[in-house]
């Protein structure tokens, strides 16, 4: 399945990646016989129109604007339907959530966030998440989920 590109300059033009990422959907729902309505689209492309986090009630809040949906647990339940399916994930100390850049892969959540500019880039590593089993293992625990989240300075950020 094809990665939604995934840049992190303050410039980037975010509609390249919302097209990757409801074409990816697009096809995932299609194979898996799932309904991708209007809504959940709306969603995701909400929340991959910017590398930022974004909270549930900015989210019902724009599209209340929109007039797509006003109540919590609308975008609540499309907010579940698509991290249930691997469309995007939740920062979990920001109660946020991010697009996914391998949509549908089994894979573990590791974040790199910006506290200058928020952005949250996520990282491919299954040398840290075999890290992590291994030490835990060691001491007899079963690790079933991870997510790591790590908080610094991006690369731009720095430059500027």
């Amino acid at each position: 399945m094809k990665k939604p590109a995934k840049q992190t300059s303050h410039e980037h033009d975010h509609a390249h990646c919302i097209d990757d990422a409801v074409t990816a959907a697009e096809r995932l729902c299609a194979a898996k016989g799932l309904r991708f309505t209007p809504l959940r689209k709306r969603v995701l492309e909400l929340v991959w129109s910017s590398h930022k986090p974004v909270g549930a009630y900015a989210l019902l809040d724009q599209l209340r604007s929109e007039e797509l949906g006003s109540a919590p647990p609308t975008v609540y339940r499309a907010l579940d339907f698509l991290i249930e399916n691997g469309l995007i994930h939740r920062i979990e100390r920001m109660n946020a959530f991010v697009g996914c850049s391998h949509p549908g892969e089994t894979h573990r959540g590791f974040f790199l966030i910006c506290g200058d500019c928020g952005n949250a880039e996520e990282l491919e590593s299954d040398g840290v998440a075999n890290s992590i089993a291994a030490s835990a293992s060691r001491r007899g625990f079963t690790a079933r989920d991870m997510t790591l989240e790590v908080t610094g300075t991006c690369a731009d950020c720095q430059r500027a």
